[in-house]
């Protein structure tokens, strides 16, 4: 696990019904003595490190129980920053990413006029920061790892098999 993709995830198929697997999950997690934070709706469960130990990059896993015609469940897992951190970094990819096709635009626009391209350079530098964004993503994915690594043992602890990470 010292290498992930924009998001960690797994994929595993139970033989448990939906209903019987998150409420072996959720029994499982708040048996656990670390108090890890557990959120509990039909179909879906939330699991969050406890707070005395959560920080800005903290993860959490979402877990997705879906139904199977032939019986069993599909749990889809994915491991992904809190909201707001989710939130900051997909406007910042959304605005820098709005700048710099704009800046593009005009700096080509420029170019076919035989003008000065002065938009390309705010292209150049709206691309620099969208690098600068996906590296400082990284670096808080890297930092929150161990705490991927906890949750990920808690679920597979809960459902007594082991999945791995893609």
């Amino acid at each position: 696990m010292s290498s992930f993709g924009f998001r960690p995830h797994f994929s595993q198929e139970l033989t448990l019904a939906p209903d019987a697997a998150r409420e072996k999950l959720v029994r499982a997690v708040q048996a656990d003595e670390e108090d890890f934070e557990v959120k509990s709706f039909p179909g879906f469960v939330c699991l969050r490190i406890p707070p005395a130990e959560r920080h800005f990059w903290s993860p959490r896993l979402n877990v997705s129980l879906e139904g199977r015609d032939e019986g069993g469940t599909r749990v889809e897992g994915i491991y992904g920053p809190n909201a707001n951190v989710w939130s900051l970094f997909l406007y910042g990819y959304l605005i820098i990413g709005s700048i710099a096709l704009f800046g593009g635009c005009i700096g080509f626009a420029q170019r076919a006029l035989d003008k000065s391209c002065w938009g390309l350079w705010i292209m150049w530098v709206a691309l620099g920061l969208c690098a600068a964004l996906w590296i400082l993503a990284q670096f808080g994915q890297k930092i929150g790892a161990h705490q991927t690594y906890r949750l990920h043992q808690l679920y597979e602890s809960a459902m007594g098999r082991t999945e791995d990470l893609h």
